[in-house]
């Protein structure tokens, strides 16, 4: 099902809220940004817990465009 859902934004069937695009952007540009919250030199491995959560939320808003896609594939 991830398939046609890449392959429905893919060819523009679906489109993606702003929300998730603004938060994809901003998780790329603080993985690679030099400036981190908790730095990885200091910390260690608890230093990548701000990078983790980053991510996580931007993992929570795909899975929501996915579930929104899935109801308008239910709808009549």
């Amino acid at each position: 099902m991830w398939w046609r859902f890449l392959k429905a934004l893919k060819v523009g069937e679906h489109r993606v809220a702003p929300t998730t695009w603004i938060a994809a952007t901003a998780a790329v540009v603080y993985a690679v940004s030099p400036i981190d919250l908790i730095p990885e030199l200091v910390l260690g491995p608890l230093g990548f817990a701000d990078d983790l959560g980053v991510w996580s939320i931007l993992a929570l808003l795909v899975v929501r465009e996915h579930h929104r896609w899935q109801a308008r594939l239910q709808a009549p």
